[in-house]
């Protein structure tokens, strides 16, 4: 439902930046109906799970600052100051390596191909892990309850004194990817020697999400250690399978909390996801507030076999590769679009930046896009810049639906003509798009050419095209490869009555790096100008086991790690997956601090 023409009545606001010049902002009018949207602006920055959005909502809204921030929220109890400088201690130091390091040691790989557990015996190293948990975190143990969901998923509780307080819940998983063994040679350190080399700690998991979990549970053991009680009720669920499909650790652990705490039981929800980095001198932090979705489209021809001395004009593997030739050379549209209107200010969060204000005097197409803001034309503001943004391909990965042809096969001898060949394209989908999308963009694009080479075809169970003469070549058929398919998660509120968590979240974020740094308190004004970090919402561009999440919290989900993606040579994701993966052990003393910040945080809360 789009908003009449009474909810598009608009006016004007003049506001002065920080290099005194005036920008004229467009905003709804005060009868503006309440719809939801987003519009995606990019951080111009590479190698990130997350990119700024831009959402909109139709309602009345506050324009008093064009880059709103939550206050810095530090932690009232003295414990949190307490347990912040034994963070910083060497001896804590010490401790954080063992924990972290001990964990990566054991090799928690998740295959593609898992059978059952109790079947399977790969399995078997997730018990051990559970052996060196108990180990290594006795207070968590003793103080936290611990339920075993379908074996290896694991559920603790941290039992609150005050009943009447929504719970919250924290996520990580065990489980790595797998490590190829041609690999090894590769590795400056064996991937799973967890080897400290004075600053990182290697191996496979050190980074996702070995860290996510052990600095959770760091936080909790030094906090119990510390003689903290919460009021309110924690929940971690540690997933055993996140790398393949969830479907034995968190979709089990999820209907076990349905069971145990009801829909919607928990005031919000934290996984892992995006971090911070520094663009244009300023650095900002990128909370997902949304994942993007997610499907795997299977193609599939069949024609007549025989022999190979005798070939028609096209085979099935030729005939599919010209399909995909097709596919690829109709990617999905990617572009800025003005859909619905809130509060413009993740543009303004750039542009306020004296770095991007020198950057926009250098480039005439910035400054162009910035003269744009400064006008009504926020349509043509929105296109330059994203004639800026999508020069780099991984921006327009970021905003953009994305497919990659990923598997491929056809053919059984050199001699026999192909009967069957199929190939596998993984998609990526936009926030702004949706499953039926995709499938719509597929089919239309194929059908062509499957007309010109006589096939019929099927997309997702529909007829398109028929075999009238009963003289087709074969048939073409579309569907889901296996059965995986997710749409686009729903959108987190980052402003408005609903935003609570999310300026929570930002504040804990705000506290956290500033406390790790030893930096001056700021203003309780939240002025973004004179902000040590900027937060701002994302999207995840991968998805977490918050897909399974999505009924235990009413929309509160929030996916973010508090690691540092500039202290990775390439990026954080340039380590993810691949040889070499590492973490810097000042990283991680800052995860435990941010874990420690948000459960405080939220435990002192009364409006969640």
């Amino acid at each position: 439902m789009y908003p009449s023409s009474s909810a598009k009545e608009q006016s004007s606001l003049s506001i002065s930046n920080s290099g005194n010049q005036k920008i004229h902002v467009i905003h709804p009018g005060r009868h503006a109906l309440s719809l939801f949207g987003i519009i995606i602006i990019v951080l111009l920055a590479g190698g990130q799970f997350a990119f700024l959005i831009l959402l909109y909502h139709y309602q009345p809204l506050d324009f008093d600052e064009l880059c709103p921030q939550s206050i810095v929220l530090n932690p009232i109890n003295p414990l949190w100051r307490a347990i912040g400088e034994i963070i910083d201690t060497v001896a804590f130091k010490g401790r954080a390596v063992d924990w972290l390091a001990g964990a990566v040691r054991i090799p928690t790989e998740a295959y593609n191909d898992f059978q059952p557990i109790g079947i399977d015996p790969r399995w078997e190293p997730f018990g051990q892990f559970h052996e060196y948990l108990l180990e290594a975190f006795p207070l968590v143990h003793s103080t936290l309850s611990l339920t075993k969901i379908n074996t290896y998923g694991l559920l603790y509780e941290w039992t609150g004194t005050d009943p009447s307080l929504k719970p919250v819940l924290l996520a990580a998983h065990q489980d790595v990817v797998p490590v190829d063994p041609s690999t090894i040679s590769e590795w400056t350190f064996p991937p799973y020697s967890g080897h400290f080399d004075g600053m990182r700690i290697w191996g496979r998991g050190s980074i996702d999400d070995k860290s996510g979990l052990i600095g959770l549970l760091s936080a909790v053991e030094t906090m119990v250690e510390n003689g903290f009680v919460p009021k309110r009720t924690f929940v971690l669920a540690f997933g055993c399978d996140e790398e393949t499909t969830g479907k034995f650790g968190a979709f089990q652990l999820r209907n076990s909390m349905l069971s145990i705490y009801g829909p919607n039981a928990f005031a919000f929800i934290v996984d892992e996801g995006g971090g911070f980095t520094e663009e244009f001198g300023t650095v900002f932090a990128t909370p997902g507030v949304t994942e993007k979705g997610y499907m795997d489209l299977r193609v599939d021809v069949a024609s007549p076999g025989g022999h190979s001395s005798v070939p028609p004009s096209h085979t099935t593997i030729g005939i599919i590769s010209r399909l995909l030739v097709e596919l690829e050379n109709h990617p999905y549209p990617v572009e800025m679009k003005l859909l619905f209107i809130h509060p413009p200010e993740h543009p303004f969060c750039l542009l306020q930046n004296p770095a991007m204000l020198r950057l926009t005097r250098q480039n005439y197409s910035l400054r162009s896009t910035q003269r744009h803001i400064q006008s009504s034309h926020s349509r043509e503001a929105l296109r330059q810049l994203g004639d800026v943004v999508f020069t780099d391909p991984r921006n327009a990965a970021l905003v953009g639906t994305t497919q990659a042809i990923d598997l491929i096969r056809g053919g059984v001898k050199s001699n026999a003509l192909p009967e069957h060949a199929y190939a596998v394209v993984n998609h990526r989908i936009s926030t702004l798009s949706s499953i039926q999308k995709v499938i719509s963009h597929a089919t239309n694009t194929l059908k062509p050419l499957a007309d010109s080479f006589n096939l019929v075809l099927t997309s997702f169970g529909e007829t398109i095209s028929e075999d009238a003469s009963g003289s087709s070549a074969g048939t073409l058929v579309l569907s889901d490869a296996f059965n995986s398919s997710l749409a686009p998660a729903p959108i987190t509120p980052t402003y408005g009555v609903n935003a609570g968590p999310y300026r929570l979240l930002a504040g804990t974020i705000r506290a956290t790096y500033n406390a790790h740094r030893g930096l001056d308190s700021e203003s309780e004004s939240g002025d973004s100008v004179s902000s040590n970090i900027i937060v701002a919402p994302g999207t995840t561009i991968a998805n977490t086991d918050t897909r399974y999440y999505w009924d235990l919290s009413d929309g509160q989900i929030f996916r973010y790690n508090h690691w540092n993606s500039g202290a990775f040579e390439g990026g954080v994701l340039s380590k993810l997956h691949t040889v070499n993966e590492y973490m810097p052990i000042e990283m991680f003393l800052e995860m435990i601090r941010f874990y420690t910040t948000l459960i405080m945080n939220a435990d002192e809360a009364r409006s969640l």
